[in-house]
This record gives structure tokens, C-alpha cells and sequence, in this order.
């Protein structure tokens, strides 16, 4: 009887231990940041959102991320703001926004490097391109929250975009872009 029992509870612990680290599906913090930066003749510009939703299939264990199943991330590009209204304008007929409301990314591999880096393989699908991009990134666990922290260098040309000009075309911006991110699951 004494044996039973102590099978029981073997099987309970088990079972418990199995739960703790099994896969879960986690959900975009809304306060999530995400920002474009770049260059042009004039100065050097940001624009920012935070606004994205997504989902991600995540396994946590003792704190740590063990494996990453999933991402999807959707970010309306009308968030996505500078500290000039004009500016966004010409930022959003870039991304030609009329046909192209938001910028998704869709994880297709994911690669763990060490206890707190990642090298992610996905798509992004920016004004109506898509293209496949590999991002290294942070990670930390703090909470049950799982925090990632990555940049890409990106060009207009990446996503047949031309690169915006403004007053008749005396200012121009540079090809190159900076897409930055800080982001949390729950």
C-alpha cells in the first residue's frame, strides 16, 4: 500500500514538473516598443510605436526560455509616429499604407545560442513585400514576463519601397534603416 502511494506521488510531482515547463501560449504586452530608425540629408530621424499585438509559443523553465515554437507580430503602421506629422506622412505613403495597413512578422526557426540569446529566422512583410530576415536577440525571463530585445538593418530597396524625399527633393533620405525592438510576453 506504502509502494502505491509513493507511485501517486511520483506520477503527481512528474506530472507537475511536465506542466511547469510545457509549452504556453503568451500574448503581446500592448506597451511593447518597436522603432524605425534612419538617416537623411537633414538629420537623423526615429518614429515609434507601440502598438503591435501578437502571439508566441513559448516553453519557460527555471526562469529560463528553453524553446521558442512561435511568433506572430502585427504592428498597424499608423501607429508607428515621429515628432513631425509631415514626416509621417511621407512615412506612410513610403509604405504605401492606402493598400498596406500593418507590418507583420512571422517566425519560421528559431535557434538558441546561449542561456540568453536566440538567433530568429522570419518573415516580415512590409508594404506588401515579404522577406525572410535573421534576428539575434536577448532574452530574459522576470516573472513569468519573456522580454526580447533585437535590431535589424534594413533598406527601402528590401521591400520595393523608394526612399522618401521631401521639399521638391533637396532632402533625401538615406537607404538604410534601423527596425529595433523591445517587447514582452505574457
Amino acid at each position: 500500500m506504502k509502494s502505491i502511494k509513493t507511485l501517486i506521488t511520483s506520477i503527481a510531482l512528474f506530472t507537475v514538473a511536465l506542466c511547469a515547463n510545457a509549452q504556453k501560449n503568451y500574448t503581446l504586452d500592448p506597451k511593447s516598443n518597436f522603432t524605425v530608425a534612419g538617416t537623411s540629408t537633414l538629420h537623423d530621424w526615429e518614429m515609434k510605436s507601440a502598438s503591435g499585438t501578437g502571439t508566441a509559443n513559448l516553453t519557460v523553465a527555471d526562469s529560463k526560455l528553453t524553446a521558442i515554437t512561435s511568433i506572430d507580430i502585427t504592428l498597424p503602421v499608423e501607429t508607428i509616429k515621429s515628432e513631425k506629422k509631415s514626416m509621417d506622412k511621407v512615412a506612410y505613403e513610403t509604405l504605401k499604407t492606402k493598400t498596406n495597413k500593418n507590418i507583420k512578422y512571422v517566425l519560421k526557426e528559431a535557434e538558441k545560442v546561449n542561456e540568453t540569446t536566440w538567433n530568429l529566422t522570419g518573415s516580415f512583410t512590409i508594404a506588401g513585400s515579404t522577406k525572410t530576415v535573421k534576428t539575434q536577440v536577448k532574452t530574459s525571463v522576470t516573472n513569468g514576463v519573456v522580454n526580447l530585445q533585437g535590431t535589424n538593418k534594413i533598406t527601402f530597396k528590401d521591400f520595393n519601397m523608394k526612399s522618401p524625399t521631401a521639399m521638391l527633393g533637396t532632402i533625401k533620405t538615406g537607404e538604410n534603416l534601423t527596425i529595433k525592438f523591445n517587447i514582452n510576453f505574457k
